[in-house]
């Protein structure tokens, strides 16, 4: 089974989207009330301009000694950051993950923010996968299927 970003992984996602004269206060307020590692950050017409983490925050912001009250998001986001489309597959998306080192991932259709894809809702997915593989296969071999 090859799962898609969409409608598989990602799914009537509600995004947290800040602009880039949002301070880095805000970003960590948002974050925290919504439980989320990442946001996305657009311009006036939603057009992706970059990606701001948890990681953004505390290299960027704490560890640089930095006013989060000051500091805004477009000083310490990921400016154009790669991205997903909605048609590729979790394999690629966690693969390009593994290799840049990233745990979130924007998805991009047609030049709009449609959702945001992380390293855990990836894993989970593909975990679940797997796990129905091994179970068909099992089924096929010890019997369970096809009368064997």
């Amino acid at each position: 089974m090859r799962l898609r970003i969409i409608p598989d992984i990602v799914n009537d996602q509600k995004l947290c989207v800040l602009s880039k004269q949002d301070t880095a206060r805000e970003a960590a307020k948002q974050m925290a009330e919504k439980d989320i590692a990442a946001i996305v950050v657009t311009d006036d017409g939603g057009k992706l301009l970059g990606i701001v983490t948890e990681r953004d925050l505390t290299r960027r912001v704490i560890a640089g000694n930095r006013d989060a009250d000051k500091v805004t998001v477009g000083e310490i986001m990921t400016g154009n950051p790669d991205t997903l489309a909605p048609r590729d597959s979790a394999l690629d998306a966690l693969e390009l993950m593994r290799t840049r080192k990233y745990r979130h991932l924007p998805v991009v259709d047609n030049g709009r923010v449609v959702g945001m894809v992380s390293i855990r809702d990836l894993y989970a997915a593909v975990k679940t996968a797997l796990e129905k593989d091994i179970r068909e296969t099992e089924a096929f071999v010890f019997g369970d299927r096809y009368g064997a």
